[in-house]
């Protein structure tokens, strides 16, 4: 009896805990504005931003939870013809503890903010101009299924949403550029592009392992892994 009831107890911990980390942690007070001290000692310390914070009123100013700039386009000139301009933590010190961040995308004629995932945020995506054909793809469903994809055509002031962490793009199908913003559910959600990640990491992952994955010759893979991957972040 007494080792079920701790297997139990261990359960429901487990349980708990992983709700209380599926998501950025609740504020424990009006704000705790980030430290950017990321050079500090002159050398870079890893997530410095959450090791040190102000929440003393008199350490801050209006300016932490201030930032210009969104009204200025991104710079579309490049391979996938997008530009990501994000609001998070990292550059609105405010941001911390409150679980949101915030990112402008344009578009050129055609083009593409490539698939991606946001490992720690769900999206939700606002049309302001232009046109945008938007899908994301559900995790794997099991034996002899297939991973389900939800597209839509978004227009000027339609909305979709992408759920945490799952593989999701936006293509500009139209012949102007097109814009819209991005509300994040994390202060710091994270990026991982999926192309950049398999063919552009360092060091390179195998090619043997790269070409049975995706069930081509090495050739293919030696040649993807030889492009340069463009970060449109």
């Amino acid at each position: 009896m007494a080792l079920k009831s701790f297997v139990l107890t261990i359960a429901i911990l487990a349980v708990v805990t992983s709700i209380s980390h599926a998501s950025d942690p609740s504020p424990l007070q009006d704000f705790c504005v980030a430290v950017n001290d990321s050079m500090a000692a002159g050398k870079p310390q890893v997530m410095a931003f959450a090791l040190r914070a102000y929440f003393d009123p008199k350490d801050v100013t209006a300016d932490d939870f201030f930032r210009t700039g969104l009204n200025i386009p991104g710079n579309t000139s490049n391979q996938l013809g997008s530009a990501v301009t994000a609001v998070n933590v990292n550059n609105l010190a405010g941001l911390n503890t409150l679980g949101i961040s915030l990112a402008r995308i344009d578009y050129a004629p055609y083009g593409l903010n490539p698939p991606h995932t946001h490992p720690r945020a769900t999206e939700f995506l606002v049309v302001l101009e232009g046109t945008l054909y938007v899908g994301f793809v559900l995790s794997n469903p099991g034996p002899n299924m297939k991973n389900k994809l939800f597209t839509k055509i978004l227009h000027a002031g339609d909305v979709f949403v992408f759920p945490i962490g799952l593989i999701h793009f936006q293509f500009n199908v139209g012949k102007i550029k097109a814009v819209a913003f991005a509300g994040l559910s994390s202060q710091n959600p994270g990026v991982i592009t999926i192309a950049n990640a398999v063919f552009g990491s360092d060091p390179p992952i195998n090619d043997d392992v790269l070409a049975k994955a995706f069930q081509v010759d090495k050739k293919v893979v030696d040649y993807l892994q030889s492009q340069f991957w463009w970060d449109n972040n």
